[in-house]
């Protein structure tokens, strides 16, 4: 549902985020449907706030580049599918754990005042929005990551290529 199995042909994720929901977006007549995505009120948010199990069935990458091309910086929710959780978090998206009432006070918070800044906080494991605030959570490890600018691990590969290749010269199946 977050991104439609048709769009997932592509050789980068540029243009992803225009699908982002399609099928929720639109009617089978190509007409938009009344969907959060289509208010423009909610135009150029950076946080998505979503249910329990956010992205089950959405195992491949293209689920959170879709969030993240859209323009969404952080996914605030009840929780989460494995898979799509470290999808996000190697992009840098934190997605952040709060109860079903936090959900609930956030959005209607949104709803009633359109330009409310949402903001994750996860040095405080916060999220607040207006007056309002509410603990929030994020696996340890993840949090710690994104924290310390430790998300990327192609990256921390490529930057660590000569730590690599020196424990990889000292294994004796391996040879450079």
């Amino acid at each position: 549902r977050i991104i439609p199995a048709r769009f997932l042909r592509c050789v980068t994720f540029d243009g992803l985020g225009e699908h982002l929901f399609r099928d929720a977006r639109t009617g089978e007549d190509g007409k938009p449907n009344a969907h959060a995505l289509n208010d423009a009120r909610f135009s150029g948010a950076t946080v998505m706030l979503v249910n329990a199990n956010f992205g089950c069935g959405s195992s491949r990458e293209h689920a959170p580049q879709s969030i993240a091309k859209a323009g969404f910086r952080a996914i605030v929710g009840e929780s989460f599918a494995e898979i799509f959780f470290g999808n996000s978090t190697t992009l840098g998206m934190p997605c952040v754990t709060v109860t079903h009432d936090a959900v609930l006070a956030l959005a209607k918070a949104v709803e009633s005042k359109p330009d409310t800044v949402v903001e994750v906080n996860l040095e405080a494991n916060t999220v607040s929005a207006g007056s309002l605030s509410f603990p929030c959570s994020m696996k340890p490890g993840a949090r710690d990551a994104l924290l310390n600018g430790e998300w990327d691990p192609i990256g921390r590969l490529i930057d660590g290529k000569d730590a690599v290749k020196k424990v990889a010269g000292n294994l004796p199946y391996l040879s450079f």
